[in-house]
């Protein structure tokens, strides 16, 4: 107890002794400490860069508080636009470097006001509106930054929107005094109003060396793809008017035009137009009894009888977009604000935003020649379609057209996309209007295993020497709406393909590729041109089937991605008495490989039967000229392990008037080598992986005694 209590007394006491001796040293080594961390951290956060801007915001962004520049007369000019430019070649994608957040940094230039040695603007407008509004939008998002070391993306504060209010020398001079210009390189102008009269030039005449331009009226020849941004002419009456959402439907006009400023020559076409359709097309123009101003901009007149603009637009469901001096045009944006389907007119106009966004959807495209063909080309949509387009339109509006901010920011997202393609949006990210999602449980049910609709098929077709046939399956094929490309596949090595002149004129892509050996494997090549996932493989002889046949096929496909999907339906049966598989084309009641001769399927497979065939296959078929719908069949079956689907009651395909000495599958060798190729692909593969099914798909109301209007697909074939 004794020593206890020693202890006890002695602690208290050398305890604050310690404390008092050595307070003074951990103080001070503390306080050196914390001062450290805070001097390391306003280094680290502070802007350190000459160049770096106060904040881009309204209240400081002032036209007459920035500093004046004055432009040398013998200042550098920058080379005009190099129309080679792409990503590669004149874009720095280094700069960027890798961030977590996959996302550009981008930095705008502190503004700044330029003028000659005389004192003059290089703008006769300074910074508009419009301008302000896309710096602002892109100061307040995620792409900006104050620190130019760290950016991968410039913008000049320079204005050159409307390129009618620059002097274009002088603006070029102004753009390579930029500190970081650099030929341009990694800059980014917006422009919406390019060329002057007399040419009105569909790029900006302003020298920019290297840089990138989001344009509003580029053209085919204009355009430098994968690297400019086709951007649209924003409407001014998308801030001042607001119209509300209308629900899809008829409207009380079919067809409506409401420009002013449209050439005589397509202004009479209209009225020519209206003068056979009557009350379902409305031609309006400006209100001559009306003074000049802001209010009148918003009427529009049609014999004495004044239209508030835009709302008259929701009064129809189609309206006309014509190009005027230049391709793009602000009325685009008033049609899709309208929920209007605008019908375009303004050949080699690459649509805004188009790098991304499937127009498909929202619009319908016309060569300028065809005006006089619109209203009975309209006529043929299909009323639900109508109503998807309309729907779309406003969608496309509200997304990427509403406001420069929309417009700005999509264009850096586009450009993000290329810089950092595993981290992209996705087509259904850019084209699909969003819906309510579960939060916290995604139905099984409901999965996204089907592929969307929009972006459609190729038709692939095989030819040799059939000219007359095949330029009837061409035009058969165009008919479908959901053809994206038609890709013909010249076999003839000793005769060359038909002069472009004598082409059959479709509304999509047509591009015809020559092979180098006479092949039937050359139809399942994985081409560069197949830019679709679906790919529709036909001959150049099967002519018999209608559009609605292919179009529903292709809609079978869609819920069936990993199948072949096909129209002749052949079968495999095991003869006893010989002891081998043969094969059998007439009709049964089961189906074990639909052929190729036309058949939906993924483009996947080309891949896999180009460069993953078993065994000798594929040069067996080459050397046979036989077979290869066979050898497709049982790849895609030992693949999946799913049985093929026939589509529609139709057996006869091909043209009556198509003879033996025309094909191959006529000749009297056919059948017989057929069996053994089923036999051969056996033995290679080690198994029989075709299936067999007795069931065929056909549309709904198919056979039900029903109005033709009210089926989807009234046009099927019967045999």
């Amino acid at each position: 107890m004794y020593a206890s209590g020693k202890y006890s007394s002695r602690g208290p006491a050398l305890i604050p002794r310690m404390k008092t001796k050595h307070r003074i040293y951990y103080i001070t080594l503390f306080s050196v400490v914390l001062l450290g961390l805070i001097a390391t951290g306003m280094f680290q956060f502070w802007p350190h860069s000459i160049e770096s801007t106060a904040d881009w915001t309204l209240d400081k962004r002032s036209v007459h508080d920035a500093p004046l520049v004055r432009l040398p007369v013998s200042s550098p000019i920058p080379e005009r636009g190099d129309l080679s430019c792409r990503m590669h070649t004149c874009f720095d994608v280094y700069r960027c470097g890798y961030n977590p957040k996959n996302r550009i940094k981008v930095y705008l230039y502190p503004l700044q006001r330029f003028v000659d040695e005389l004192g003059v603007p290089i703008s006769s407008t300074g910074l508009s509106r419009e301008y302000n509004d896309l710096l602002s939008a892109i100061s307040d998002s995620d792409f900006y930054t104050d620190d130019v070391t760290r950016a991968c993306l410039f913008i000049p504060s320079i204005d050159v929107l409307n390129q009618n209010s620059l002097r274009v020398r002088e603006t070029a001079q102004a753009l390579a005094m930029l500190p970081r210009w650099d030929k341009g390189m990694n800059h980014l102008l917006f422009n919406m109003l390019p060329g002057g009269p007399p040419d009105y030039n569909t790029a900006l005449d302003v020298p920019r060396d290297r840089a990138l331009l989001a344009g509003g009226g580029f053209s085919t020849w204009t355009y430098r793809q994968g690297y400019d941004v086709s951007i649209p002419v924003y409407s001014p009456l998308s801030a001042d008017v607001e119209l509300p959402e209308r629900q899809p439907g008829p409207r009380r006009y079919f067809i409506l035009s409401s420009q002013t400023a449209i050439h005589r020559e397509y202004r009479a076409e209209l009225e020519r137009l209206k003068e056979e359709n009557g009350e379902a097309l409305l031609l309006l123009d400006k209100c001559s009894n009306l003074s000049q101003g802001a209010a009148s901009a918003r009427k529009r007149c049609y014999k004495g009888q004044v239209y508030d603009y835009p709302q008259i637009l929701q009064e129809s469901s189609f309206c006309v977009v014509l190009r005027g001096a230049r391709l793009g045009q602000a009325a685009l944006s008033d049609v899709l604000q309208a929920g209007c389907v605008p019908v375009i007119l303004a050949d080699s106009y690459i649509l805004p935003f188009s790098e991304v966004l499937d127009w498909k959807r929202a619009s319908v495209v016309i060569p300028e020649e065809k005006l006089s063909e619109m209203y009975t080309i309209l006529k043929s949509i299909p009323h639900r379609q109508v109503e998807e387009m309309q729907r779309q339109a406003r969608w496309f509006w509200e997304a990427y057209f509403s406001s420069m901010k929309a417009i700005g920011l999509t264009t850096l997202q586009i450009i993000n996309d290329r810089i950092y393609p595993y981290a992209a949006r996705s087509y259904e990210q850019w084209n699909n209007p969003p819906v309510v999602k579960w939060s916290s449980v995604n139905s099984p049910l409901f999965l996204p295993l089907i592929p969307p609709r929009a972006p459609g098929f190729t038709a692939v077709v095989l030819t040799y020497d059939r000219v007359e046939s095949l330029f009837r399956v061409i035009t058969e094929i165009s008919k479908v709406p959901s053809l994206a490309k038609l890709l013909v596949v010249w076999n003839n090595q000793n005769k060359s393909p038909p002069e472009e002149s004598l082409w059959p004129k479709i509304g999509v892509p047509l591009k015809v590729v020559r092979t180098k050996e006479n092949k039937l494997s050359n139809r399942f090549f994985p081409y560069d041109e197949i830019e679709t996932e679906a790919v529709l493989a036909i001959d150049d002889d099967i002519i018999m089937l209608t559009s609605d046949e292919l179009q529903f096929g292709y809609e079978v496909w869609r819920e069936f991605p990993d199948r072949l999907v096909g129209y002749p339906g052949r079968l495999h049966l095991w003869d006893h008495e010989m002891g081998k598989w043969k094969y059998e084309s007439e009709w049964t009641n089961e189906v074990s490989m639909v052929l190729t001769g036309a058949a939906f399927y993924h483009k996947y497979f080309n891949y896999l039967y180009t460069y993953k065939m078993p065994g000798d296959i594929k040069n067996w078929v080459d050397a046979h000229m036989n077979c290869e719908d066979i050898a497709m069949n049982f790849l895609v079956a030992n693949i999946t392990g799913k049985a093929p689907i026939k589509v529609t009651p139709r057996k006869k395909f091909k043209c009556p008037e198509c003879t033996a000495i025309d094909g191959l599958s006529l000749d009297q060798t056919h059948m017989v080598e057929r069996s053994e190729c089923i036999n051969k692909f056996a033995s290679v593969f080690g198994t029989m992986p075709l299936k067999v099914v007795e069931h065929r798909a056909d549309p709904v109301l198919y056979k039900d005694d029903f109005p033709e209007k009210l089926k989807s697909f009234p046009n099927i074939g019967s045999l």
